[in-house]
């Protein structure tokens, strides 16, 4: 399980577009948020669209933001590649270049110590995990949300502060292990 300060894991996953990225695709990038999401949860439904607008709002910052799905699709078929492919296409991620990867052997969700999705970690420039946890404070109602926990740790970071709260607990549903 990773902890604050601890380096980002190297991986290799398949994208929704057949093909493979690495951590070293992401190089050039100030900071990295690795969310680990999926398909059939009813959290990560709510959020994907807040995730768009923080990928498009901090793009140009050099902001990385890649979603992992590390559900088992024997146990959720709506977590496999192919619906990956059909969710990626209706929101429009590759026009984004926003990617979608796919976490089948769930290496990398234990590399990290992911349990929920959504979950996020993110990255500052040395890939040092600065802080991991929720997306913000209330899943259910955009209008409701008073603390954007995410949002403000990618402003510290891309300023080169220390993040004000690097931990909060992750709110969603629990990903699904193979068994």
């Amino acid at each position: 399980m990773l902890q604050i300060g601890d380096k980002l894991p190297e991986f290799k996953l398949k994208g929704f577009d057949g093909k493979f990225y690495t951590n070293f695709d992401y190089a050039d990038k100030y900071a990295l948020a690795v969310i680990f999401t999926c398909n059939s949860s009813p959290v990560s439904i709510a959020y994907a669209q807040r995730l768009l607008n923080l990928f498009e709002k901090y793009e140009d910052d050099s902001m990385g933001i890649v979603g992992i799905n590390s559900n088992d699709a024997l146990q959720a078929p709506e977590d496999g590649l192919e619906q990956m492919r059909h969710v990626a296409g209706h929101l429009g991620l590759a026009d984004l270049h926003f990617l979608f990867l796919q976490d089948e052997s769930q290496e990398i969700a234990r590399k990290f110590g992911a349990k929920v999705n959504p979950e996020v970690f993110l990255f500052n420039r040395k890939r040092e995990l600065v802080y991991k946890g929720a997306i913000d404070d209330c899943w259910q109602n955009e209008a409701m949300v008073t603390s954007v926990y995410l949002e403000d740790a990618i402003e510290e970071t891309l300023d080169g502060m220390e993040i004000d709260f690097p931990e909060t607990v992750a709110e969603g549903t629990p990903i699904l292990w193979k068994k």
